[in-house]
């Protein structure tokens, strides 16, 4: 009968040196982004939440009040109509960015001459200046003069949109432009979820006499459900998160007919000084964007499953 003998306390030992080498070698490799995200991210989002439960005008001391300006934001009419419009707006957005650069993405997925040339016009408004595509719109969309309505007139609408200076008009004019700027980047998203389905299933779909609207739905579809999964969370939250094209091209006019919850954060901080109070959208905010990515989590496993 044999008996096995306990480690030696010198294998232990180099064992747990082993273990903690390999822990700070792991932890040098972590800790640069931790800092750089705990000081940039986590520590402002800390001061966040605490600051939604003070009043403070940056001036003084900040005072305490608790949820006070959570159950002022709930009878506030100009929140209400900056939520509705960003839930409006995200409605929007969200299925016609995700149609059109699908569409791109299948399109330029093909052997084209001048691919390289398109995939790069395609992709380029994403990169511009907010600032300089506001512009250029917003004379494009010029009720009286702009290229856009020439076009429907010469089409024969009589009457076209008023665009950006209709309160009807002016958030779908927004959405369009948005659209536009989105698509680029969405669409080499698709393009690399498209260079992973494999062939041999369009083969096989093909052999079996499926026509292309089939192997799309059946095939394409599919292998495409991690990259249209993480498409929806960045658009969704994108979305709700939009700002600055909004401030740049209609400040939130007509009226309030386009204003958001990111600008109605940015009027109370640093137009009015309402700090504590903007602390408190922003804090409603946050949990919007983690409430319905949380959703589209358990939407997409259980899908899975």
């Amino acid at each position: 009968m044999t008996t096995t003998s306990a480690p030696a306390p010198s294998a232990r030992r180099r064992r747990s040196k082993l273990a903690l080498r390999n822990t700070l070698i792991g932890w040098s490799f972590i800790l640069p982004n931790f800092l750089g995200f705990a000081t940039l991210t986590l520590v402002p989002v800390i001061v966040l939440f605490y600051m939604s439960l003070t009043n403070w005008n940056i001036f003084g001391n900040a005072q305490f009040v608790g949820l006070q300006n959570f159950v002022q934001l709930s009878k506030d009419g100009s929140f209400r109509v900056a939520f509705l419009n960003t839930l409006y707006y995200s409605v929007m957005h969200i299925p016609l960015t995700i149609i059109v650069s699908l569409g791109l993405a299948l399109l330029l997925n093909n052997k084209l001459r001048g691919l390289a040339f398109f995939r790069t016009a395609a992709f380029f408004p994403y990169i511009t200046s907010i600032v300089a595509i506001a512009l250029v719109w917003n004379l494009l969309l010029s009720p009286e003069y702009g290229p856009v309505n020439e076009i429907l007139r010469f089409l024969g609408l009589q009457n076209p949109p008023g665009w950006l200076t209709s309160a009807d008009w002016a958030m779908p004019g927004v959405v369009l432009v948005s659209t536009w700027r989105d698509m680029g980047y969405y669409m080499v998203l698709f393009l690399a979820g498209l260079q992973t389905v494999p062939r041999e299933l369009h083969e096989a779909a093909r052999v079996d006499g499926a026509n292309a609207i089939e192997r799309f739905v059946n095939v394409t579809l599919p292998c495409l459900r991690p990259t249209m999964f993480f498409v929806t969370v960045m658009l969704t939250i994108n979305s709700f998160k939009i700002f600055d094209l909004i401030l740049v091209m209609t400040q939130g006019g007509p009226g309030q007919s386009t204003l958001v919850i990111s600008q109605f954060i940015y009027r109370m901080g640093f137009e009015q000084n309402k700090f504590g109070y903007a602390s408190a959208a922003a804090v409603v905010l946050f949990f919007l964007c983690i409430l319905v990515t949380i959703g589209q989590f358990l939407w997409d496993k259980k899908r899975s499953s």
